[in-house]
């Protein structure tokens, strides 16, 4: 048995120690992970087209967004305001069935 506060300190201050390391472990590993962008994120692209008419219409800019994992077109319109039907007349050739993630599809 120990005795004194020796004992004491050893008792109560191994596992107090361990606690504390793994806590500090815990925080850097988390810190590490959430600089770091993750595979699966993604961001809007949006580009602009030139104007090649010299009349008072304005010309359109043309948006492009990559797909996520899970994501389908209607998730997609439903994020961009418009509808399945109009995502599949910009993109024609495009299969709703057999969507990528990371994929490149017109939304304006």
């Amino acid at each position: 048995m120990l005795r004194g506060w020796r004992g004491e300190a050893k008792r109560y201050g191994a596992p107090a120690a361990f606690l504390a390391a793994v806590t500090i472990a815990v925080l850097l590993v988390r810190s590490g992970l959430q600089t770091k962008a993750s595979p699966g994120t993604t961001s809007v692209a949006t580009t602009q087209s030139t104007p090649t008419t010299t009349g008072t219409t304005a010309a359109k800019q043309k948006q492009f967004y990559r797909l996520r994992s899970g994501e389908t077109l209607s998730d997609v319109a439903i994020r961009f305001s418009t509808t399945v039907e109009d995502l599949l007349a910009l993109n024609p050739g495009i299969e709703p069935t057999n969507l990528n993630v990371g994929q490149r599809i017109r939304v304006k």
